[in-house]
């Protein structure tokens, strides 16, 4: 797990230097990048978050976000999801970002003040460890980054942890086909460049039912390799979500679950 952590932190370390230096990390690929968002879009950010867009989709357009709510982007990068999460969910919501990468993470939060985002906070982590209470967001995000993850099943144990009862995900992910073999699946691509490490549709669906979501929708957005798929994946946590988020992580042996409660009244910072 550490190599893959490694490998991927030094992929996205090397791009967020290339944008604080002025460089563009991203190829002119309509399959990732900054192309996937609308120009609106575009133009309400910082240029420096557009360039650093390096996903396989756009989950702000998916996540229906309203105004008050909080919501937690895995893997924010540049912060582009987080910009404009926050100013969806306005001054009483509040939008968090995730990464591991230091450089990412610097150009974020310079991102955030150019862009005079006030309800933003850009958390050091990894995403199969959330550093965040449990029942404390009500939208999870991500961008192309569960097919990174080292840890998957971990990864939606965390989401399903931090997500309150009712809450909800709208992510963007790479998935591959069924009949794909992982082997396969690493001919079309590295694990850093989202294709080798890519769930199936069965096993993504799976992983998510395993962790206590409900309501799950995995819907093909474009083809991006032979086989392999921008998918855009919708689903709950039912207002029962707590217990089932506590049987999921004692099935898995996980002896420091989360207690069950926490944040009374919504007052997680």
């Amino acid at each position: 797990m550490t190599d893959i952590h490694e490998t991927v932190r030094l992929h996205y370390a090397q791009a967020a230097s290339g944008v604080l230096d002025g460089q563009s990390c991203c190829a002119a690929d309509d399959r990732y990048g900054s192309q996937l968002y609308s120009a609106l879009e575009r133009d309400e950010l910082p240029d420096a978050a557009v360039m650093a867009s390096l996903g396989c989709g756009n989950p702000i357009a998916v996540a229906e976000l309203h105004e008050g709510e909080r919501v937690l982007d895995l893997g924010s990068g540049g912060g582009i999801d987080v910009l404009l999460s926050a100013r969806r969910v306005g001054p009483t919501g509040r939008a968090f970002g995730l990464d591991m990468t230091d450089e990412m993470l610097a150009l974020a939060r310079r991102n955030a003040a150019e862009a005079g985002a006030t309800n933003v906070e850009f958390l050091k982590g990894h995403i199969e460890a959330i550093p965040l209470p449990a029942a404390s967001i009500d939208v999870v995000i991500s961008n192309c980054v569960v097919n990174l993850a080292a840890d998957k099943p971990a990864v939606f144990r965390e989401i399903a942890r931090v997500l309150r009862p009712g809450g909800r995900i709208g992510i963007t992910d790479i998935v591959a086909g069924d009949a794909l073999t992982p082997q396969e699946r690493a001919e079309r691509g590295s694990y850093a460049g989202c294709l080798a490490g890519a769930l199936s549709f069965s096993e993504f669906n799976s992983g998510l039912e395993s962790a206590g979501l409900t309501e799950i929708s995995l819907k093909v957005s474009h083809e991006v390799a032979a086989g392999m798929f921008s998918v855009i994946v919708r689903a709950k946590k039912p207002v029962d979500g707590l217990a089932a988020v506590a049987d999921a992580a004692a099935s898995a042996g996980d002896a420091t679950a989360p207690a069950r409660s926490c944040c009374a009244g919504g007052n997680c910072q």
